[in-house]
């Protein structure tokens, strides 16, 4: 039988053990790791001195009540296998991280009711922002969701009916380099694989990819425009249709890494060569395109840029910074390799 008493349990600092150590009430203590004050640098030094010392660490949830925020954010996405939303993803937690900010995943399987369920966690202070991605920005049911929201960030596409700030790659302008490029290495017969056509993504590649077109000094012929999912499925069933007409565009532009991915399985299951047979152009280059064989010419979106406006535009909602929505469209760039050589005849 063990007579000897328990060990004393060690008592955690409080605030109020760390105010009396640097001599300060309790509030200015409080206010400083809130960071709504601004103290003499001596004493700062008092108190930071005073929380080594007693090994203080803040009480994050009542820290969150007395600011009335969770000091979390949401990134809503619609599917985090998907590279391109996984490299979002860590691109906004890297930028959360910095701002001291946690960050939920909040994956919905492009499906309209959990977006909207995530939204009813931001009016149940869950978090206090959101990013929003989505591919359904066509649906009414989510444009009135988000009425009434004021701490939402549209990610590189727009919704229907939503007032709120956006931030977004210039699709347009992807669309209209990724064309130009096939028309200046000499290809006059052209196919086109897109996104879902009710999204402003997918308008903005096709559109600056017919503008090319028109803008052509020789005659330019757009053979197939199919749009669909941004997936890997779609860009399969699109390269069938592709390689089903008569005669075969010589290049085609994929406007997203998961449809080029679709496009590529097939034309090998069929034998035919990119770069040799036909030229492909992809846009996103998230992933690891340099070492497809050959590597492939690419529409590269700025996705780090993207994650980092997206987390300060959502602060500025959040401290009330923001007055008005904004639209921020950021410039996109093509990476030339090797997937695109000039037609054979």
């Amino acid at each position: 039988m063990n007579d000897k008493p328990d060990p004393p349990t060690r008592r955690h600092a409080t605030l109020k053990d760390v105010a009396e150590a640097c001599g300060l009430s309790v509030a200015t203590v409080s206010r400083y790791l809130n960071r709504s004050i601004k103290l003499p640098p001596a004493t700062i030094g008092r108190i930071d001195a005073a929380i080594a010392a007693l090994n203080y660490q803040p009480n994050q949830h009542a820290r969150s009540l007395s600011l009335g925020r969770s000091e979390t954010i949401g990134l809503v996405v619609p599917d985090i296998s998907n590279p391109y939303f996984a490299h979002l993803a860590a691109s906004v937690e890297q930028a959360a991280s910095e701002f001291g900010l946690g960050l939920v995943l909040c994956p919905t399987l492009s499906r309209t009711d959990r977006e909207i369920d995530y939204l009813g966690r931001l009016a149940r202070r869950h978090v206090d922002g959101l990013l929003f991605a989505t591919n359904n920005g066509d649906d009414p049911a989510l444009g009135r969701a988000l009425q009434g929201t004021s701490t939402v960030v549209l990610v590189d596409d727009d919704i229907i009916g939503a007032r709120a700030p956006t931030i977004m790659a210039d699709s347009d302008q992807g669309g209209f380099l990724a064309a130009r490029h096939l028309i200046e290495m000499g290809h006059r017969r052209l196919g086109y694989v897109g996104g879902p056509a009710g999204l402003s993504s997918s308008r903005g590649r096709l559109g600056g990819f017919r503008r090319a077109v028109a803008a052509s000094e020789r005659p330019v012929t757009i053979a197939a425009e199919i749009q669909g999912p941004y997936s890997s499925e779609h860009g399969r069933l699109a390269a069938g249709q592709i390689l089903a007409l008569d005669p075969v565009p010589s290049a085609v532009f994929a406007a997203s890494d998961e449809i080029v991915l679709g496009l590529l399985s097939v034309f090998k299951q069929r034998g035919v060569r990119v770069g040799t047979d036909i030229s492909v152009v992809a846009f996103d280059d998230v992933g690891p395109l340099q070492l497809f064989d050959p590597p492939l010419t690419a529409i590269r979106q700025p996705v780090e840029r993207l994650g980092r406006r997206a987390v300060e535009m959502v602060l500025d909602l959040i401290k009330g910074e923001m007055r008005e929505p904004v639209s921020e469209v950021l410039p996109v760039e093509l990476i030339i390799r090797e997937s695109v050589k000039p037609p054979r005849s």
